[in-house]
């Protein structure tokens, strides 16, 4: 791999795989984020290869030209009978699988954008293979990605880090199939309502909100149908303001957007999959109508969380503002929503960077640092 953002190829384009899809629930979401950045990059200065893994986990040549978007009720999907994939060898090169011919090489990646969310993709394995691979990538590291994803983690790292989160409750695997009452005992200790989510998933898939003990069993195992760990965390009243952060390109700290609230429709009792992503479902309001000294609170806590993880590349940090004025964590997210209307990118446009500057700044961002250890 380069050692700087220019191509030993003579005359040519830095080469970016755009990847995306993946064999998660959240498969469909990195399909419309994926969309965007294929949309707007710049085809001047980037020769772009589209890699979707199918949800058996096929790697496969897929079309750039597609927005998959949502239409109707269906949700876009990775076509599984696309030209086949090799993994990426030592030499970052491409190879194309086709039945009854000869393998064939599509050249070297100089750097790979996964616009990938969840397990597989999200949570530092797509991150780890590329390492192993020796090729640059945009986003974060192994550490931050395994991280950020595991939410359990990710707050004792946070509190670790003397940042403030919410009192929560991990239910492990093996203790609800043997010490479920126990469990419900600790849970109920936080007092009602609560929500009740997947460790490790994003996209609000599989979170519901639990009023009683009653409705809790059934919460928990909605949850595990996503992930065996599952996360349980008291409500906190407050307003719900988002924060993106983005690596500097130099030596400086992180930057921190402008933040910006999140207003779900009133028909939507929480930030729920649907609120996120079908029209209309919510709106951002940025900047949020908070004090100044409020706002840069929030932003210097948001850049603290990106550093106390090992960030790369953009973050986004939610918080919860509560009526007595008391700022609190609530997650950060490696690698946010990517759609031009998602929150981290409209954040950032609402801060003068726009959609299209801000993925080109990520792939010089991924472009200008090594491969390995850093």
């Amino acid at each position: 791999m380069n050692s700087d953002t220019t191509d030993s190829r003579p005359g040519s384009r830095v080469r970016v795989a755009v990847v995306f899809g993946g064999r998660n629930s959240e498969h469909a979401v990195s399909l419309m984020g994926a969309g965007s950045v294929l949309e707007v990059i710049d085809r001047s200065k980037y020769d772009v290869v589209p890699i979707g893994i199918a949800q058996d986990g096929r790697w496969v040549l897929a079309p750039g030209d597609q927005t998959y978007a949502i239409e109707g009720d269906r949700l876009p999907r990775v076509d599984e009978t696309g030209t086949a994939l090799a993994l990426p060898s030592e030499s970052a090169s491409l190879v194309a699988l086709e039945p009854g011919e000869i393998p064939r090489s599509l050249g070297e990646v100089d750097v790979v954008f996964p616009v990938l969310h969840g397990p597989f993709g999200e949570d530092g394995t797509i991150q780890g293979l590329l390492e192993m691979a020796g090729v640059r990538y945009v986003g974060s590291g192994v550490l931050a990605s395994a991280i950020g994803m595991d939410k359990a983690y990710m707050k004792l790292v946070l509190r670790a880090a003397g940042l403030p989160v919410g009192p929560f409750v991990v239910i492990g695997d093996r203790d609800w199939r043997t010490d479920r009452a126990r469990m419900l005992k600790e849970v109920e200790e936080l007092g009602w309502p609560v929500f009740v989510k997947p460790a490790r998933a994003g996209s609000s898939q599989g979170i519901s909100k639990a009023h009683d003990p009653a409705s809790l069993e059934a919460a928990v195992e909605f949850a595990r149908e996503h992930d065996p760990k599952v996360l349980v965390e008291a409500a906190i009243a407050g307003r719900e303001i988002e924060c993106a952060v983005l690596e500097s390109l130099g030596d400086a700290a992180p930057e921190a957007s402008m933040p910006g609230e999140v207003r779900v429709r009133e028909d939507h009792e929480f930030y729920d999959f649907e609120a996120k992503y079908f029209p209309d479902g919510m709106r951002l309001e940025a900047p949020a109508d908070i004090s100044r000294e409020v706002a840069e609170t929030m932003r210097a806590m948001a850049v603290r969380a990106f550093e106390a993880l090992s960030c790369e590349g953009l973050a986004r940090v939610d918080f919860f503002y509560t009526p007595s004025g008391e700022v609190i964590v609530n997650e950060i997210n490696t690698m946010p929503g990517f759609t031009a209307q998602s929150v981290a990118p409209k954040l950032w446009a609402a801060s003068g960077l726009p959609y299209p500057e801000l993925v080109d700044r990520m792939i010089r961002l991924a472009l200008n640092r090594p491969a390995g250890l850093r």
